[in-house]
C-alpha cells in the first residue's frame, strides 16, 4: 500500500446500473476486495449514477443513496482510502460531491465548482455550484456523521491530496490549481467524461498539463461504458501522470468494471519541487485558506509495484527511433554550432575501439556532412599503448575506414615507456602513475595535433564516467568540447545499437555491433576491466538516475535496487557505497569539464545543473 515515499493508487470505473445505487456499491465491495492500493478512485456521481438527469431531483433516488451508502460502510473492509461521488442534498439544494471514506468513516466532502451548461452538459439544471456554499457551509451531515465540507486538503506524512470534479479540471484557474500551490501534491479528479473522436487525446493533455503547472501528480477517474448512452458514451479513460509524464492509462470500452493501479513516487516529487523555481514563487501569492483533513495510511512491510522497476530509466522504450534521432540532432547541432563559430573545418579525435570514441566520431561524420564539409577534415587517430588489444585496434581501424575519415596512428609505447623512465618509475608496476601516464600522453598528442592542424579536439566521456570520476584528469577528462557528456553509458548503447540497426553498410554495422559486444576496458594495463571496478553500468546508471533525477537518498537507492536487478544486500551496500563515494570525491574533476550539450533532463556541467564544492564531505 504504501512504503518508502511510495504510495499505490487505484483507478476504478466500475460496472454499474444507472439509479441502482445498492447495485452500484455491490460492485464498489467486489472492486475493493483484495484491491492492494492505499487509495481507490470512483468516477464522479458513481453511486447513483451520472446520467441520472431528473432523478436528482427526486426523493426517492436519495433514500436509495443513502440506503447504499449504508450497505457500504457497514460492509466496506478495505483498510485504505475511498473516494467517490454521490448528490448530496442541503437544504433542497443538490450538490455535486466526492466524499472521502475509510472503512466507516466519512472523512470529508468535496463540492463540484464549475458546473457545465454546455452541449450535451447539463449540470446546472440539477446542481448547485460549491463557489456558492462553500463560504456558509463547512460541515454537513451524511450518515448521521458530521463531515467536513469544502476546501479540504487530506494529509498523510508526505501525502497530501485534494480533489476536484470533472469540469473543475477545464476551468481557467482550476481548483487544482489552487490546491497544489497551497501544498496539495496530489490531485485526484472523479470524472464522468464522455467520448468523442479525439477527446481522448484533448484529455489527456489536460491531464499532463495540470500535473507540469501543479509540479505534481494527477489521478483522473473517469466512468465506464455501463453509463446510460441515450445520449452520449463514456469510455473509463483513467490516467496517471506526474510532472507532466504520463506514468499510466487505461481506455477501455467496457461494460464490466476496469481497474487501472499505479505507483505515485511522492518524495520524487517532493525533490521536484524544491527543484522547480517557478512553483516555489507560487506559494503564498495565491492563498486560500484549506483545511486540513488527517488521514491514516499505514506503511505496509513491503511494496509490490504494479509494474517491474525499469533497470534502464534513460533508455528509450517506445518511439525509440525518434528518441534516437533527437538525441543525435542535439549532439551534431551542438558540434556544428561550434565548428561554425570558430571557423573550424578539422576536427581531432581519439578513436579507441570503444564504445564512447565510436559515438563521437559518428556525431562528428554526420556533423560534417551537415555542415557540407569534407569528412577528410576528420583526424581519427588511434594510439596503441602498452596494454591495447588486437580486437579494439582493429575495430578502430575498420570504424575510421568505414567512415571514410583521415586516419593517423600514433605508437605511444616508447613514448610512455620513455616518460616513465624520466620521471623515475619502473616501467612495469601497474599503478595510477602506470595507468594515467598513457591517459594523459593520449590528451597531450591530440592537442598537439589539433594545433597543427587548426582544429578542435573533441571528447568522448560520457555521463556516467563523469559521475564516477571514470577518467584521468588533465588527460580523457580534458578536451575542448565533449558531445557525449550529457548522456550516460547505457544511451551510448542504446545510440550505438540503433546505430547498427540503422546503417546500410555491412561493415560498420558489424564492426558497432562487435563494439558493443566488447568488454568495456581504458585498456591502459594487462585484463582491465572497467565494470570489475565500478561495477555494472546499468546498475550505477540505475543509481545516477535515482539521486539526480530523483532526489532519492542511499537507503532509499538500496530499497529500489533490490526491486530492480537480482542482488544481495552485500552487493547493493557495496554499489551504492563505491557510487556516492566516488560520486562526491570527484567533483573537482567535473570543475573543470569542457563545454558539452545537455541532452537529458539533468546534467552534471558545473556551470549549470549541478553545482557544489570540490570539497564537500559526504
Amino acid at each position: 500500500m504504501i512504503k518508502n515515499g511510495f504510495v499505490k493508487v487505484s483507478l476504478i470505473s466500475p460496472k454499474l446500473e444507472v439509479g441502482n445505487p445498492q447495485f452500484n456499491v455491490q460492485e464498489m465491495l467486489l472492486a475493493l476486495k483484495d484491491n492492494p492500493s492505499a487509495i481507490a478512485v470512483f468516477p464522479e456521481l458513481g453511486i447513483p449514477g451520472y446520467t441520472c438527469s431528473d432523478l436528482f431531483f427526486h426523493k426517492s433516488l436519495f433514500d436509495d443513496i443513502d440506503a447504499a451508502l449504508h450497505t457500504f460502510l457497514n460492509k466496506n473492509q478495505y483498510p485504505g482510502i475511498v473516494i467517490c461521488g454521490i448528490p448530496v442534498s442541503v437544504e433542497e439544494m443538490v450538490l455535486n460531491c466526492a466524499i472521502v471514506i475509510q472503512k466507516d468513516h466519512i472523512l470529508g466532502a468535496i463540492p463540484k465548482m464549475y458546473l457545465p451548461s454546455t452541449k450535451e452538459y447539463y449540470d446546472r439544471r440539477w446542481f448547485k455550484s460549491g463557489f456558492d456554499v462553500i463560504d456558509q457551509l463547512k460541515e454537513v451531515k451524511l450518515m448521521g456523521q458530521i463531515v467536513p465540507f469544502g476546501n479540504l486538503i487530506f494529509s498523510c506524512g508526505d501525502i497530501r491530496f485534494g480533489i476536484e470534479i470533472c469540469e473543475d479540471m477545464w476551468a481557467t484557474i482550476t481548483p487544482g490549481n489552487l490546491m497544489s500551490v497551497n501544498g496539495a501534491n496530489v490531485i485526484i479528479n472523479l470524472s464522468a467524461s464522455n467520448e468523442t473522436l479525439r477527446k481522448d487525446s484533448i484529455r489527456r493533455n489536460a491531464v499532463l498539463e495540470h500535473s507540469r503547472k501543479n509540479c505534481g501528480i494527477y489521478l483522473y477517474c473517469s466512468a465506464g461504458a455501463s453509463e446510460s448512452t441515450s445520449e452520449t458514451v463514456f469510455s473509463g479513460h483513467n490516467i496517471v501522470a506526474e510532472n507532466g509524464i504520463l506514468c499510466a492509462e487505461s481506455n477501455e470500452f467496457s461494460l464490466e468494471t476496469e481497474i487501472l493501479y499505479a505507483d505515485l513516487d511522492i518524495l520524487k516529487n517532493q525533490h521536484d519541487r524544491r527543484n522547480n523555481s517557478s512553483f516555489r514563487d507560487s506559494l503564498y501569492k495565491y492563498r486560500y485558506v484549506y483545511r486540513e483533513v488527517p488521514i491514516l495510511l499505514p506503511e505496509s512491510p513491503d511494496f509490490e509495484f504494479t509494474r517491474k522497476l525499469d533497470p534502464e530509466p534513460f533508455v528509450p522504450k517506445t518511439d525509440c527511433l525518434n528518441h534516437f534521432r533527437k538525441i543525435a540532432a542535439i549532439q551534431e547541432f551542438a558540434l556544428a554550432k561550434r565548428l561554425r563559430h570558430l571557423g573550424l573545418k578539422q576536427l581531432v579525435i581519439g578513436v579507441s575501439g570503444g564504445l564512447d570514441s565510436a559515438l563521437a566520431l559518428l556525431v562528428a561524420v554526420q556533423t560534417f556532412d551537415f555542415l557540407s564539409l569534407d569528412r577528410k577534415g576528420i583526424l581519427a587517430v588511434t594510439m596503441p599503448g602498452l596494454a591495447t588489444s588486437a580486437r579494439t585496434h582493429k575495430n578502430a581501424n575498420t570504424l575510421i575506414n568505414s567512415l571514410n575519415v583521415t586516419h593517423q596512428e600514433i605508437d605511444l609505447k616508447n613514448h610512455i615507456l620513455d616518460h616513465l623512465e624520466l620521471i623515475g618509475h619502473d616501467q612495469t608496476t601497474e599503478d595510477t602513475t602506470y595507468e594515467n601516464t598513457q591517459a594523459r600522453a593520449r590528451t597531450m598528442v591530440l592537442m598537439n595535433l589539433a594545433n597543427k592542424h587548426h582544429g578542435l579536439v573533441l571528447g568522448t566521456g560520457d555521463l556516467s564516467e563523469i559521475a564516477l570520476g571514470w577518467s584521468t584528469y588533465n588527460g580523457d577528462q580534458m578536451s575542448m568540447y565533449n558531445v557525449n557528456a550529457g548522456i550516460p553509458k547505457t544511451v551510448v548503447r542504446f545510440m550505438i545499437q540503433t546505430h547498427a540497426e540503422v546503417d546500410q553498410e555491412l561493415s560498420l554495422r558489424d564492426c558497432l555491433t562487435d563494439i558493443l559486444n566488447t568488454p568495456i576496458t581504458p585498456e591502459l594495463k594487462k585484463a582491465q576491466s572497467t565494470e570489475a571496478v565500478l561495477g555494472k553500468y546499468e546498475i550505477n546508471d540505475f543509481i545516477l538516475y535515482r539521486f539526480l533525477v530523483c532526489g532519492d537518498t542511499e537507503t532509499r537507492i538500496r530499497f529500489l535496487l533490490q526491486k530492480a536487478f537480482p542482488l544481495k544486500e552485500s552487493e547493493i551496500i557495496d554499489y551504492t557505497k563505491n557510487f556516492f563515494q566516488r560520486f562526491y570525491s570527484q567533483q573537482f574533476k567535473r570543475q573543470a569539464s569542457p563545454d558539452s550539450p545537455k541532452i537529458l533532463d539533468i546534467s552534471l556541467s558545473p556551470r549549470s545543473d549541478f553545482r557544489m564544492p570540490a570539497d564537500v564531505k559526504r
